[in-house]
């Protein structure tokens, strides 16, 4: 199923806040509320949204249960995860597909919503849209905002970068799929551990270690998640945390090191993740990607 089966919004619709993982306040969802009303949606709250357990946004029932609840609503025409955190691996096996399987919506989000991305494209075959969170509008720019829009609404959208010295030159056609790093690693030997055969894969992170940011990757290698793709596109990768003796490498180092042994096309610095300019991708739909001497091209 591709997104073109997903039915593009339109004024008047119905957007759901939901949160599968920490808790929010209604202060801090004000912003992306009014936004989506300045493009004619309309926005409903999960009847849990503002319940907390310590950092939860209430219990693992209560999330679930605003979840299920946005999935089965048709009036609901997507679903836009608040923030992130910690939490959504808690409930993913609690939930119920069918109604989604049936009548397909947009799921919103990324950081640890990439375990609902994963889940989803593994199980289900359903593209999802890594975009910004409720949470997360204030920092965006309008023009990233604006491609949201544009992605929700139907419209074509396509990023054109500069180049970077680690890049490596290529052309790829493929699904495009991935998520947050450390959420990727944590689903390795689960049934929602995503198939990159194939496909372009798509990674950033915030707030790691460096030597873990290396074993992350060690740990996608031998499970056989990079040898067979069709390319890599690595975004932001903020806030890294070195020890008092360094590693040695950046982040973006470890990750052209580890692939040099492959011939996929790779770019570097991509305009998504843990980032102001946090742009959006549907996960599950084909892309070109092409990466010449001067500029990255996904569209």
């Amino acid at each position: 199923m591709k997104s073109s089966q997903i039915p593009n919004l339109k004024p008047g619709d119905t957007i759901a806040f939901v949160s599968s993982a920490r808790k929010i306040s209604r202060d801090e969802l004000v912003f992306a509320k009014t936004q989506l009303e300045y493009w004619g949606l309309k926005v409903v709250f999960g009847k849990n949204l503002f319940q907390e357990e310590n950092q939860l946004a209430g219990t693992e029932t209560q999330r679930t249960q605003d979840l299920q609840e946005a999935l089965d609503n048709e009036n609901v025409k997507a679903i836009l995860f608040v923030r992130g955190g910690y939490g959504s691996v808690q409930i993913i096996d609690s939930i119920d597909w069918t109604s989604f399987q049936k009548k397909p919506k947009w799921i919103i989000g990324f950081s640890d919503i990439t375990v609902f991305h994963s889940h989803i494209h593994q199980k289900l075959g359903i593209p999802t849209l890594h975009a910004g969170m409720a949470i997360t509008f204030p920092k965006n720019p309008e023009a990233t905002l604006d491609n949201f829009r544009k992605v929700l609404f139907g419209e074509k959208v396509s990023y054109q970068i500069a180049n970077h010295p680690y890049n490596r030159k290529g052309i790829a056609e493929a699904e495009i799929v991935g998520g947050n790093l450390s959420i990727l690693y944590s689903l390795l030997g689960s049934e929602s551990q995503i198939n990159t055969d194939g496909k372009i894969l798509f990674i950033e992170d915030l707030d790691e270690y460096l030597y873990h940011i290396d074993r992350i990757m060690q740990a996608l290698k031998r499970a056989g998640m990079l040898k067979n793709l069709a390319g890599l596109i690595v975004g932001g990768m903020s806030d890294m945390n070195d020890n008092t003796i360094p590693f040695g490498k950046t982040a973006e180092e470890i990750i052209r090191d580890i692939v040099s042994e492959y011939d996929f096309p790779v770019a570097f610095s991509f305009p998504a993740g843990h980032i102001d300019d946090n742009n959006p991708i549907v996960f599950g739909e084909k892309v070109r990607f092409e990466v010449n001497n001067s500029t990255v091209l996904v569209e």
